[in-house]
């Protein structure tokens, strides 16, 4: 669906997004209204107050729930599915066991935070973050604190990889729009990713955690034990917490699992981790080597690989194989089932809200705020590596989408890039500054954003305090890197 032609000026139009952000912040925080609700009657209003044609409203919110139930639906569900699967069999206790045997408790979230760095290479940010869900509430209810501890170091290694380093999309587009070397911009971005996600990430979430305190919460995988973690310590209230003076550290991993039989060996679970990640670089590579000229467009068995590579596909065939060696040999395939239809029961409002907050996004880009914005900002007359970022933070915080941000604003400075005669290392660190632009301040017309919110079960008001955040820092630590090196080169 087309953007509307805007019947107001940038200003108007700016002033309808802060007001409805305003209303729906209002709706969930004070009124207590229920967050779908809230979402699908604030996207209403706004397109009725932005002047849609009233016969194409429905269409214009359908646009943005449908796209964002398309890819978000069909990854939560395999991914709780999973998780399911990897938690009552005990395989995310004994991948949870070995992270911390190898880097001590303490390290706890580093550990985390580097694996998520690892797998977030090939995959994206909502898959990594399903895939890896059932690890980080094992680890956070074995040693207490709070969720943030653990949670934000491993979503925000997605979100740096998933922004900044090829073969992610964003960053692939932004290559093909500037004219860049995609090669250039991985070995520009992979040191700018890791070292914002350790100054923006890992030590933010530290300082949040020391004073946020969010519980684990239990309704994606249920309780273990009774309401005790897996090796049998409390998990929930800030007060039951606290470990056990004296206990063992790493925990059993050889006792029994929920289903009566001892758990996979830290190996199969290993690999079972590593057929999406496998399969989905299928995808990733194949489009980066494609856009690149390398590839030939239309080769039946690189069509193929992609497929295999469809972040949905690669998530179906890893609950198959899950199924497979983690849950069939420990029970028939009805109590395997129960599992699975048990595992989707709690994710309907996790989807719904997520889909709802695509809506809200969906109307304000339908809106024409994106289009207005971009000619008024096109000609700032400042460096070009600022203006790329203030562009795509700009873009970003009017209308949610974080790849909407990057292509757009890479498309509007392509002429000045081309004017400019920029080498490839300066165009990488403009791709970088337009994905740190493009990062901060999810809110609430991110679909991430409550995507977030929901699996960590934090509410509006702590996410914005959290995640909010991080994100903030995560992207302006990654734009002062690219401007620092971009004063030297």
């Amino acid at each position: 669906m087309e953007a509307i032609d805007p019947a107001h000026g940038t200003a108007t139009l700016l002033l309808i997004a802060a007001g409805a952000v305003a209303l729906l912040l209002f709706l969930i925080m004070k009124v207590k209204l229920h967050a779908f609700v809230s979402l699908v009657l604030v996207s209403l209003l706004t397109a009725l107050v932005v002047g849609f044609p009233l016969a194409d409203i429905p269409a214009a919110m359908m646009f943005g729930f449908s796209s964002t139930l398309g890819s978000v639906a069909l990854l939560v569900a395999f991914g709780v599915m999973l998780g399911r699967l990897m938690e009552v069999t005990g395989g995310a206790q004994v991948l949870a066991d070995t992270l911390i045997g190898r880097f001590g408790e303490k390290r706890a979230p580093l550990a985390l935070g580097v694996a998520a760095l690892l797998f977030g290479f090939p995959i994206f940010f909502d898959a990594g973050l399903v895939v890896f869900l059932p690890i980080i509430l094992t680890v956070a209810r074995r040693f207490g604190g709070s969720l943030l501890l653990y949670a934000l170091p491993a979503a925000g290694a997605f979100a740096a990889m998933h922004a900044i380093v090829p073969p992610h999309p964003g960053p692939v587009a932004a290559a093909e729009a500037l004219g860049g070397s995609v090669g250039v911009i991985l070995l520009v971005g992979i040191p700018v990713a890791v070292a914002s996600w350790y100054v923006g990430v890992l030590l933010v979430s530290r300082y949040l955690g020391a004073r946020i305190d969010v519980s684990v919460p239990v309704a994606l995988f249920g309780e273990v034990n009774g309401g005790r973690g897996l090796d049998g310590r409390d998990g929930g209230g800030e007060g039951e917490r606290e470990r056990e003076a004296g206990g063992d550290s790493a925990g059993p991993t050889a006792g029994e699992t929920r289903l009566g039989h001892r758990p996979p060996s830290f190996r199969t679970v290993l690999l079972l981790l590593l057929v999406p990640l496998v399969l989905i670089s299928f995808d990733t590579v194949l489009d980066t080597l494609t856009v690149s000229g390398v590839l030939k467009e239309g080769e039946g068995w690189a069509a193929f690989l992609g497929l295999l590579g469809n972040t949905p596909v690669a998530l179906l065939i890893t609950v198959l194989v899950a199924i497979a060696v983690l849950g069939r040999p420990r029970a028939r395939m009805t109590e395997v089932t129960k599992i699975l239809d048990d595992a989707l029961g709690p994710i309907c409002s996790i989807i719904l809200i997520t889909g709802a907050g695509g809506m809200f996004g969906g109307v304000l880009r339908l809106s024409g705020i994106g289009d207005a914005l971009s000619g008024s900002l096109a000609d700032l007359g400042i460096s070009l590596i600022v203006q790329a970022f203030v562009i795509a933070t700009l873009l970003r915080v009017a209308q949610g989408s974080a790849t909407v941000a990057l292509t757009t604003t890479a498309g509007l400075i392509a002429g000045a890039v081309a004017d400019a005669g920029l080498g490839d290392v300066q165009i990488a660190l403009i791709v970088v500054a337009i994905a740190a632009g493009a990062t901060v301040l999810s809110h609430v017309n991110d679909s991430g954003f409550w995507l977030v919110s929901r699996f960590f079960g934090m509410d509006e008001k702590t996410t914005l305090k959290t995640w909010t955040v991080m994100e903030t820092t995560l992207g302006l630590t990654a734009f002062v890197i690219a401007l620092g090196f971009w004063m030297v080169v």
